[in-house]
């Protein structure tokens, strides 16, 4: 038995810690990698430690300049910045595999010449030491040559103590001299000094293979670190998500206008959690609480409703200069207002929309009404308003009352609502929802006194007689 054992679960906040991120990328920052970054970047900011971005950028068809940037991208805008790697450089580089051959060739010729590797068919494969035998493989239907070795036991700082054995031979250079993934990753660690491999639970298979050639190789193992797999949302489907998924691409919450920090504080309780009944955290108590003994060791679930909750918090703290500054460009893009609309009253109307609003995607549609009278009504709503009596007529009856009252705002409002009822022989309620309806377009939406204050009531009996005018097909 090859037993590896590094200072418990835990190295304390020492300057040696350095970890890496080590990305192949494919075009597409999927939830699970983006975690696994955040969760060494957190890890480095709390030993304030080292953080490495090592790209693996072997397969040439996959690994464009596109793809890249797509990750970098990504990467700046969660706020993970990067110590040493791709357009900073650093001591250790260069910081892309394919510019590396001649390190992993040096690595491979020591293990040739130690009797620890040796060729076939073209290719470099690993000795794994000990007693050979042959025997018939079940999966691969035939028989073929095992070994009976020592197990690699390793303390993994999260899982507690591992013991696997690796029982065959296993390719290290492919035939067509590419080196495998296995040999690299480790001389790439050994190079680059890392202290600690923090990653997904599937390269738990991996870890016994790695010992095996940091031992001959002559060099001390990492702490290792394997992250809890993340579950798909219940609301997609069961098992373990994938890049396929509905919701599993950090371009996606780009896109789709979530706040950086609110998908950051989301991921970073994807696995683990402070001890405690907080959710929503500052970066910086974060940082300060982040452990090895906080991350769980079961499986974590994607919740893009708890996403979405915790995104709404972050739109309500901000300023609302800043929470104008991302809506502007929203709202002019889909048509709702000009580049030059005045910032005033689109503060004001913000000021409004947000308390319910949870995502800026659905701000357009939210506020489009404060803005024009060129809305669309719902037709459900309509039936609603008009299970008693002719939404028109209503409408027709308030505007009339408005027009003759002499008081301003929420107040002359009531006080014509009241004159409509007694006038009609109704009740004051049954104009109250006709009102949100004509003025809006629905039944859901801000305060509806604070709406009447900001648009005002001449405002009001204008969409109330255009509602009482229009035929019932114009609003469909």
């Amino acid at each position: 038995m090859i037993e590896f054992r590094r200072g418990g679960r835990e190295i304390g906040r020492m300057s040696q810690v350095r970890v890496r991120f080590a990305p192949s990328p494919t075009g597409f920052f999927h939830i699970g990698s983006a975690r696994t970054a955040l969760f060494n970047w957190l890890y480095a900011r709390h030993c304030n430690g080292t953080f490495v971005l090592r790209i693996e950028d072997t397969d040439h068809e996959r690994n464009t300049p596109e793809a890249l940037r797509v990750l970098l991208e990504g990467m700046r805008w969660l706020g993970l910045d990067w110590d040493e790697g791709p357009e900073i450089g650093g001591p250790k580089g260069p910081y892309f595999q394919s510019e590396r051959s001649e390190i992993y060739r040096a690595a491979v010729e020591k293990l040739l010449a130690n009797g620890r590797a040796y060729e076939k068919d073209g290719a470099v494969f690993f000795r794994i030491e000990g007693e050979r035998y042959r025997e018939y493989d079940e999966y691969l239907k035939a028989e073929v040559e095992k070994v009976r070795a020592e197990p690699m036991v390793f303390e993994d700082a999260i899982r507690g103590r591992i013991e696997r054995v690796v029982d065959r031979d296993f390719p290290i250079v492919r035939a067509n001299g590419e080196p495998v993934f296995h040999l690299v990753n480790v001389v790439d660690d050994i190079e680059m000094e890392i202290s600690h491999v923090i990653r997904g639970e599937d390269h738990l298979a991996n870890t016994a293979r790695h010992l095996e050639l940091f031992h001959a190789l002559g060099a001390t193992p990492p702490i290792f670190a394997h992250l809890p797999l993340i579950l798909k949302d219940p609301a997609v489907g069961k098992g373990k998500m994938s890049k396929r998924d509905q919701g599993a691409l950090i371009e996606e919450y780009q896109t789709r206008h979530f706040l950086a920090e609110s998908v950051r504080n989301f991921l970073c309780l994807l696995g683990w959690n402070p001890k405690d009944d907080r959710e929503v955290m500052p970066i910086g108590e974060i940082i300060e609480s982040f452990d090895f003994p906080g991350i769980q060791k079961g499986a974590a679930r994607f919740d893009e409703a708890k996403m979405r909750f915790m995104n709404g918090h972050y739109l309500r703290e901000l300023p609302v200069e800043t929470y104008a500054w991302f809506a502007r460009p929203i709202l002019t893009e889909a048509g709702v207002i000009e580049e030059d609309a005045d910032e005033d009253y689109l503060q004001k109307v913000l000021l409004l929309c947000r308390p319910k609003l949870d995502l800026l995607e659905n701000l357009a549609d939210y506020s489009r009404f404060f803005f024009t009278r060129d809305y669309p009504l719902d037709e459900k709503a309509r039936a609603k308003v008009g299970k008693k009596a002719d939404p028109s007529e209503l409408a027709g009856e308030l505007a009339a009352a408005i027009d003759a009252e002499t008081e301003a705002g929420v107040a002359g409002f009531e006080a014509a609502l009241e004159k409509a009822a007694n006038e009609h022989g109704r009740k004051a309620g049954a104009y109250r929802p006709l009102t949100r309806f004509a003025v809006t377009g629905g039944l859901s939406g801000p305060d509806m006194g604070e709406i009447i204050e900001l648009l005002g009531l001449e405002e009001i009996s204008l969409r109330l007689k255009k509602l009482a005018s229009a035929p019932v097909e114009e609003s469909k």
